[in-house]
């Protein structure tokens, strides 16, 4: 079964006025700031995602153009989410956490990556046709990095 924000809201607040604490947030923040994770892989996309079709999923809320789009990521949310956590493989491949524009993004594979820019998008592409496996060695080193980015102090 799957929440809406609105439905988790209800929830939380519920939850928190049951134990006289104020309502909590529902989730820590807006995923691809807000664009349709699925558009990246239609023609056409990215687009903007409407509050009206959002879910939460791993903590953040998803926001989708239109209920079919809602509905795909629902099936398979991890198939349509970014590799890395969302952050630029460049930066992992150099060992750390670079933060990125849902504006600069490749589907290779099949899998949506992020970029801090434009500029690191078309540098990385370069690399790849000479090396590669340069992804491979992000998605390997990504766990690691995950690990010590859920240890840092909010």
């Amino acid at each position: 079964m799957w929440l809406t924000r609105r439905d988790i809201c209800r929830l939380a607040c519920a939850a928190g006025a049951a134990a006289g604490a104020a309502p909590a947030r529902a989730t820590a923040g807006l995923a691809l700031r807000g664009f349709d994770a699925v558009s990246y892989f239609l023609p056409g996309g990215p687009v903007a995602g409407s509050a009206a079709y959002e879910v939460a999923w791993q903590g953040l809320g998803w926001r989708f153009a239109g209920p079919a789009n809602r509905a795909a990521f629902r099936g398979d949310p991890a198939a349509y989410a970014p590799r890395l956590g969302g952050y630029d493989p460049a930066g992992i491949l150099e060992g750390r956490l670079v933060e990125t524009d849902p504006l600069a993004f490749a589907v290779l594979d099949g899998r949506l990556y992020l970029f801090r820019d434009a500029d690191r998008r078309t540098r990385l592409l370069a690399l790849l046709a000479e090396e590669p496996g340069l992804l491979a060695r992000a998605e390997r080193g990504w766990p690691g990095l995950n690990r010590l980015r859920d240890l840092e102090p909010g």
